[in-house]
C-alpha cells in the first residue's frame, strides 16, 4: 500500500483516499461544449510525473495535488490542490 504525507495530518495510508482525476484546469461556468468535453472526458496518459488530485476523506477532508510517477507509482510531492497551478 502507497503512503501520502499529507501537509495537514502527516503520512497516512492511501486507503484513507479517494482518487478524484488528474489536476487540470477546469473550464470557465460559460465555456463552450468542447472545453467541458475534453475537461470531462480526455485523460492523458503519460509515461512519468503526472499531476493528479485525491481527496483525503479519511482525514481533513481536504483536496490534495498528488505527483506521482505512473510506472513506479513513487509520490514525488504532495500538496494541497488549492495552491496549485495546472494548466491544459
Amino acid at each position: 500500500m502507497q503512503q501520502f504525507n499529507c501537509p495537514f495530518c502527516g503520512p497516512r495510508d492511501q486507503s484513507e483516499f479517494t482518487y478524484l482525476r488528474e489536476a487540470a484546469t477546469i473550464p470557465a461556468l460559460d465555456a463552450g461544449v468542447a472545453a467541458w468535453q475534453k475537461f470531462v472526458y480526455e485523460r492523458d496518459n503519460p509515461c512519468g510525473a503526472h499531476a493528479e488530485w485525491w481527496q483525503h476523506n479519511h482525514g481533513c477532508r481536504q483536496v490534495l495535488e498528488i505527483m506521482r510517477h505512473t510506472q513506479t507509482h513513487e509520490v514525488v510531492e504532495v500538496r494541497p490542490a488549492r495552491n496549485a497551478e495546472v494548466s491544459l
